[in-house]
């Protein structure tokens, strides 16, 4: 099976969010800048305590909070939260530091992307977030790690990658100095996959995305 996305001049998305929604303000300021052809019409959070929705508030785009307590099973909870999406009318679902695994409908293939901190399929997969992920590079030793954006399936950090981009690991690094060190590449990377996907120049076939550059 063969996808390609359509060049469109803006697309729109529908951003989620579980914490501190630093990746939201970034992909609103590239909006703001003109460097992302792009309009976030919703936001969903999985709390309400979710620090990130200020940006949301400030930006004056519609919130949805929808938490998994409140649904009986992952199916419901996420047609919950594709129900906001069909809504709103959007293009593409950005994860943006959301943690929940979902059942992604037939109808959301291959419009659902994420971002991982590492190069997928290395330290990635379930339990493998935030800093955990960081402190199993330095565990392992590895001399590179980096960030990875792909489209989203129904396993954890599955799906068809997008683009990758590496970052070299210190001696000296720590978990802290990693992490700051793969954010600043993944603040490049996620808005650089959707503008392609805003240009037109995604194709998949099977698990291999073509990148027109």
């Amino acid at each position: 099976m063969s996808f390609s996305s359509k060049p469109k001049k803006r697309i729109s998305l529908a951003v989620m969010i579980s914490g501190t929604g630093r990746t939201l303000k970034n992909l609103l300021g590239r909006i703001e800048a003109g460097t992302l052809a792009a309009d976030i019409r919703l936001v969903i959070a999985s709390t309400p305590q979710a620090k990130g929705l200020q940006y949301a508030e400030q930006a004056n785009i519609p919130i949805q909070i929808v938490e998994q307590k409140d649904h009986d099973s992952r199916d419901t909870f996420s047609q919950a939260i594709f129900h906001h999406c069909d809504e709103a009318d959007v293009d593409y679902v950005v994860l943006a530091g959301y943690i929940k695994l979902l059942a992604i409908p037939e109808s959301y293939k291959n419009r659902v992307l994420n971002i991982h901190p590492s190069l997928i399929p290395a330290f990635a997969g379930k339990g493998y977030f935030g800093d955990y992920v960081h402190q199993a590079v330095l565990l392992y030793g590895a001399k590179v790690t980096g960030c990875t954006v792909h489209f989203v399936d129904n396993e954890y950090d599955h799906g068809p990658v997008i683009l990758q981009k590496v970052v070299e690991v210190s001696e000296t690094d720590t978990v802290s100095s990693l992490n700051d060190r793969v954010f600043e590449i993944e603040r490049v990377a996620y808005p650089e996959a959707i503008q392609l996907l805003a240009e037109g120049k995604i194709r998949i076939e099977g698990r291999v995305v073509h990148v027109e550059r």
